[in-house]
């Protein structure tokens, strides 16, 4: 068995809650989290990696319901290709 040792961190309860539900969804826990962030600091010298879950901004999740929104809208109107719809714009 690998030789290990515990050590304790001072941290946001706000945060800790975020950062176990984001590693959750990866599968992982946060002692194996900063245990792989370690390995890695110490493998490249330096901080290793980003990793993240992409979230769009506020902007683009507002432009992506719009989309949704403008999608289900039958009285929208439609285009068979783009050659059609630059047509329409220029008019």
């Amino acid at each position: 068995m690998a030789n290990t040792t515990n050590f304790s961190v001072r941290m946001d309860s706000d945060i800790k809650k975020q950062c176990e539900a984001m590693y959750g969804e990866l599968g992982i826990n946060l002692t194996t989290a900063i245990n792989v962030f370690l390995r890695q600091l110490l493998r490249v010298g330096g901080f290793p990696f980003d990793v993240r879950m992409e979230k769009p901004n506020k902007e683009t999740i507002a432009a992506m319901l719009e989309a949704e929104r403008i999608a289900r809208d039958s009285s929208v109107k439609r285009y068979s290709d783009v050659e059609e719809a630059l047509k329409a714009l220029k008019e």
